[in-house]
Order: structure tokens, then sequence, then C-alpha cells
């Protein structure tokens, strides 16, 4: 919001501008911060014509925006830039609006006397729990512009470890919907047009063919009720993960599935070794660090384990026996823990381990196509086989028999 002010200077001139607040009281504490004694202030409010059009998606900030902000900031206070120059600088700098709208309000908040972290946190759509933490800490410490080089890296491995992810799920669902797609051309195409013939011979037909024919029907007449529940399916699907207990089956079941369980695991053992050293190599309190880790990761199995670990630590636990006990990571996290206690390495421990799934992740989703295609191929083709030869054979022996 931006407002304009009158205010008197140390030799009792008065002096106009304008500038960019959150509120009255913030825009006050600004100005007077700047030596300047306030007279009047009034909000510019925009009238419904001149108010800026926001496209849907424009308040989302991709990574490689954040990143990019994150290492620059850091170099920035490194070379001993103050760090409202930096601020504005970037601000002014960065081609995300959604990045730029945000730091446009924590320069303002800043200016005002609020600390960084409590500005970053005023946005948790941009800034998540753990950036703001580790600002937090590195602000507490003296050591914000090391923070931020490590977090840019945090940013960074995240990012890329959630699009190998996304990756790795697209190329089956795409043959799925191919497979369902070629499926149901068969069904509604051309199976109608073959059991016309059937029926015309009037043969007895085999068990399977009858299965087959019934089911094209089923979707030729009655594409309403198949529609229906399809959609009552979905329905029901989000109705059940919903609620906690719901997700919790989904998640423990999402586990199980071959290879992509493997996936999924090892994403989240990787976010959690990387999140983890992170906000204890910042100097983040142990159960504090494990409680924001926790919230990061994307399986509900691996944090209801991880959330009785953090019990375990405030009853008198170690973290390597809290971390054994709730049964959700492998057991080379828990001895590599146990090290990182011994040594009192943990971050630098912690973050080999990252290293060694982060690289784990990059080596099954680049080679899943070549496991996963022979699988879907023989599947596809099992399926369109079975549905061709259940119509083909009786007519076929129809003609044998002429």
């Amino acid at each position: 919001m931006e407002f304009t002010y009158l205010a008197k200077d140390e030799s009792g001139n008065i002096t106009k501008g304008a500038i960019e607040a959150d509120s009255r009281e913030m825009a006050i504490q600004t100005i007077t911060k700047r030596g300047l004694v306030p007279q009047s202030v009034r909000s510019n409010k925009k009238t419904g014509a001149s108010m800026e059009i926001k496209l849907p998606g424009s308040k989302k900030v991709k990574p490689k925006a954040l990143v990019i902000f994150t290492r620059q900031f850091s170099t920035m206070v490194s070379a001993g830039v103050p760090m409202m120059r930096a601020l504005t600088t970037l601000q002014e700098q960065t081609e995300s609006p959604a990045l730029k709208e945000a730091l446009r309000k924590v320069v303002s908040e800043v200016e005002g006397g609020a600390s960084l972290s409590d500005s970053l946190e005023k946005h948790p759509k941009i800034f998540s729990k753990v950036y703001v933490n580790m600002v937090r800490a590195g602000e507490a410490g003296g050591i914000l512009d090391s923070i931020m080089n490590r977090l840019a890296t945090q940013v960074e491995k995240d990012s890329e470890i959630k699009g190998k992810f996304k990756s790795a799920m697209i190329y089956p669902v795409v043959v799925s919907l191919v497979a369902v797609g070629a499926v149901g051309f068969l069904m509604v195409g051309v199976i109608p047009n073959l059991a016309n013939i059937l029926k015309e011979a009037g043969a007895e037909l085999p068990f399977q063919t009858k299965i087959i024919l019934g089911l094209s029907d089923f979707l030729t007449q009655l594409w309403y009720v198949a529609l229906g529940i399809i959609i009552g399916a979905v329905v029901l699907f989000k109705k059940i993960t919903s609620t906690e207990a719901g997700r919790y089956r989904f998640h423990q079941l999402f586990l199980k599935i071959p290879i992509f369980g493997d996936i999924i695991l090892k994403v989240n053992v990787a976010r959690f070794a990387r999140t983890f050293s992170s906000l204890v190599s910042a100097g983040v309190t142990v159960i504090e660090a494990l409680d924001i880790t926790c919230k990061s990761l994307n399986n509900l199995v691996i944090q209801k384990g991880l959330q009785l670990s953090i019990r375990k630590i405030k009853d008198g636990a170690t973290i390597t026996e809290a971390l054994d006990q709730s049964k959700v990571l492998p057991a080379i996290i828990v001895q590599m823990t146990a090290v990182g206690e011994e040594t009192g390495k943990l971050g630098e421990v912690l973050d080999k381990v990252a290293e060694f799934y982060e690289e784990e992740v990059t080596q099954i989703t680049s080679g899943i196509a070549s496991i996963i295609e022979p699988v879907l191929i023989v599947g596809l083709g099992g399926i369109v086989g079975f549905i061709v030869l259940s119509v083909l054979g009786p007519i076929l022996s129809i003609q044998g028999s002429v």
C-alpha cells in the first residue's frame, strides 16, 4: 500500500514524499527511522479501474527465482553490502512478480525495525519454515551470509529432487492413459461391430467372449453409469484422503508399490537428511529441527515416525535411539546419525547421507523408463491381445465351420 506523507527534517523544513508500507503505523515507523517527524500520513488507495489484474498462478514463485535471490543475497552480504541495500537491489532486479511484491513488503518491514526472519515469515507461500528458521539462526549467530549460501543449495537440491520425482511419474502415467484410451476405443468403437457378426451367426460363445461383449454393451449403452462410477470413485478417494487416517493408509500403500515405493522413500529420506543437516548446522535445536524437518516431508507414515522420535528425545533418548525406534528410516540413516553424534559432526555426516540418497534417486529416475517400459508394453499388449482374441477367435471358428 502506498502512503503520501508530509514530514519535518532536522532543519525544520517540510518535505513531501511517498512510501510503500503494509499499514499506516508501519509507514510512520519507516518515516521516523529516516530521521523525519511525520506531520501527516495518508493512504493512496487505488481505484477499481487502476487496480492491478492478477492472473491465476501469479502468486507462485519458481524455485529458480528463489535460488537466484538467496545466492545473490548471500554474495552481497558476504561482500559487505548492507542488508537493506542488498534487499532493495534484489527486489528491483528480480523478474518474478510475486517475489518482487514479497520483497517490497519485506524491505518495508525491515526498514520499520522488524528482523529479516520475522518479515520473511509473513510470506509462508514463498519462504518455508525451513527457510525462515535458518535465516533466524543465521541472524542470531551472526553468520547470515554463510547460512544464505547453504539455503540456496538447500532450495536448489529440493527443487532438483522434486523435478526428478515428477519426471519419473510422468512416463508411466502417460503410457497408462494411452492404454486406457486404446482399450476404450476397442470396447466402444470396434467390439460392437464384431459383436453383430457373432449375434447373426447364433453360435455358442466362450465365457471370456461373453464377458468382453457384456462389458462393451455396458460402456456403449450405459456410459452414463460408467461415468457416474468414475466420478463416485474420485469423490470417495478425495473424501478418504481428506482425513488424516485415510491419508496415512494411502501413504502406507504408496510405500509398498514396487519401484515407486522405493523412490518415494528415498526422496523423503534425502529431504530429511538435507533439511535436518541444514537446520542443525545453522544452530537450530535438535527438537525444533526435527519438528520443522518432519513437516517438510510428503509422506505421512514417515512424518508420524519422526513425531515419535521427537517425543522420545524429549523423554531423554539420544537422536540415534529415537530415530531407530521410529522404524521409518533405513538402517544406514540411524548408523550414520550415531557416527555424527559420536564425532560431533552430525551436520556434515547427514550432508553425505543426503548426497548419497540424492544420487540414488537420480539413478533410479534416470533408468525408470527402461525398467517400466517392457512391463507396460507387455501389460498393454496382453490386455489388447486378450480382447481381440476373445472376439476374433469365435469369428474365425464360425468361418472355418462354414
